[in-house]
């Protein structure tokens, strides 16, 4: 559906994100729900612009109640909206149950929601004029196949126009009806990514060929165009390969003391693009041999991001300063 609220809009924002903004309703121990601004791509933009990264967030957000509070947090950050006007559509909502682990089970409530309010053209529209732009994510709920339509040629414009595709493969196997045709459609919009993030369960669920999961994400580098692929592997650390066929692996030595999981994919994330953006590096960037100390980098600046965040109820994510003190702080093991 095309937004008549979207504006042209002519910021200086480096990266661009396309997704759900959400409310999670985050069970507590005496059985009441806290209300926690929310969703994988809403987490990733803030946790971009807290790290000194000039965003543009794509999709429209309500004028009820939440959707005003989701805005303030944006706007809070410094992130840049490109449907400044509010929508009469309802916000989006999650049920997220944790296990003693403090990891998140969802149950998504996604009909009629404002940030679906939008189409491919429109999205499209708000990046054509932002000169600065060298990036664009998308990932998480926006891989449903009902979101196709909307999402892939608008993915497909951003890699004519030259810039970074990244895709979150961050998965929710639970809420998609038709898990066959889900996966189907996920290794599809994989195909329009330069950079893809994956966990060892989501390539999993993908069900890739491949003895563990760094034989699966070799699979599919190997079956798409990306010339990276960053992999969280939950304590083990995290792992980033290279269609050159590069792999640097690195973790934090030190236990991390977690409170919960509800957020770090997408600080990790955030993590990775800001080094991307810092050491501006070009959309084949991996397909040919790497610099191994860009590599560690941008690695070891995910890694940072995702452990300050999993220190603190919900996503908080941590500013540039916080992540640079744990860089120097906290030691970390990496090989090649």
């Amino acid at each position: 559906m095309e937004n008549p609220n979207m504006s042209e809009i002519v910021c200086s924002a480096q990266v661009a994100t396309a997704g759900e903004a959400l409310i999670d309703l985050i069970a507590g121990a005496d059985g009441r729900f806290e209300p926690c601004l929310g969703g994988a791509v809403y987490n990733l933009t803030r946790a971009l612009a807290r790290q000194g990264i000039e965003t543009l967030y794509l999709n429209p957000l309500s004028r009820d109640r939440f959707g005003r509070q989701l805005a303030a947090g944006l706007l809070q950050d410094g992130v840049h909206l490109a449907v400044p006007t509010p929508v009469q559509e309802v916000t989006s909502l999650a049920v997220v149950n944790l296990d003693n682990t403090g990891r998140p089970d969802y149950a998504f409530y996604r009909q009629g929601v404002a940030d679906r309010a939008t189409s491919a053209s429109a999205l499209t529209q708000a990046c054509r004029p932002v000169e600065t732009l060298s990036v664009v994510c998308t990932g998480a709920l926006a891989l449903s196949p009902d979101d196709g339509e909307t999402y892939l040629p608008w993915l497909a414009a951003q890699r004519q126009a030259g810039r970074s595709v990244v895709v979150d493969a961050n998965l929710r196997p639970s809420v998609m009806p038709n898990l066959d045709l889900y996966r189907r459609h996920v290794l599809t919009v994989l195909q329009y990514a330069d950079v893809i993030k994956a966990s060892d369960e989501d390539l999993a669920c993908l069900m890739v060929p491949g003895g563990d999961a760094i034989a699966q994400a070799r699979h599919v580098l190997q079956n798409s165009r990306a010339s990276l692929l960053a992999l969280t592997l939950g304590a083990q650390g995290a792992a980033l390969l290279t269609r050159h066929g590069q792999i640097v692996r690195a973790g934090e030595v030190q236990p991390i003391p977690v409170v919960d999981t509800v957020g770090a994919g997408d600080c990790f994330l955030a993590g990775l693009v800001v080094a991307m953006v810092e050491h501006r590096l070009p959309t084949d960037w991996g397909s040919n041999g790497v610099a191994v100390e860009v590599a560690k980098d941008l690695l070891c600046n995910a890694i940072a991001s995702a452990s300050l965040c999993v220190m603190q109820r919900g996503c908080v994510p941590p500013t540039r300063a916080h992540v640079k003190a744990r860089l120097l702080q906290v030691p970390m093991h990496c090989s090649v």
